[in-house]
Order: structure tokens, then sequence, then C-alpha cells
């Protein structure tokens, strides 16, 4: 677990290059190379700006660390409910 918690730093860390927020572009290539794996429309650069709204809880246009970890929580919060769900059907 200690591993993917430093993955899920410093992936943010590098995407953000220094600076303590995303910027639009940042986010949109973060989301493109990062969780295309795990999300859908991710090569949609509608459906990841509005992504990007919907985490921005301080309305300034950027992705904060905080409003990150809410992508990462939903993230990680759908792949635990998929495979809880097929666990279930399989038994």
């Amino acid at each position: 677990m200690e591993s993917a918690i430093k993955t899920v730093v410093t992936t943010f860390i590098s995407s953000a290059r220094g600076k303590e927020d995303l910027n639009g572009k940042a986010f949109q290539k973060l989301v493109e190379k990062q969780l295309s794996g795990v999300m859908e429309d991710t090569n949609s650069s509608s459906a990841i700006k509005e992504m990007q709204q919907g985490l921005d809880a301080d309305s300034d246009g950027k992705v904060s660390f905080q409003e990150y970890l809410t992508l990462i929580g939903y993230v990680a919060n759908c792949m635990s409910q998929r495979k809880t769900g097929s666990n279930a059907a399989a038994s």
C-alpha cells in the first residue's frame, strides 16, 4: 500500500511540474496517460474538462492535490464496487 500512495503523490507532483495545482492542460495529460485503463472517455477533451470542473471545489480553474485525491478516491471506490460486485456474482 505504501508504494501505491507514493505513486499517487509522485504522479501529481510530476504532472504539476513543481506547482501546487494542475492547470487544465496538465490535468488532461494526467487523465489521458495515467487513468485511461480505469476510466472511460479519457480521450475526450470535453469529458475531461467537465471532470475537472466537477473536481474544482474552489472554482479557481485548477485541480489542487486535495481535489485530485477526490478523483483518486472516486476511481478507487468504483474499482472496489466493481470487484466486490463481480465476486458476489461469482459466488
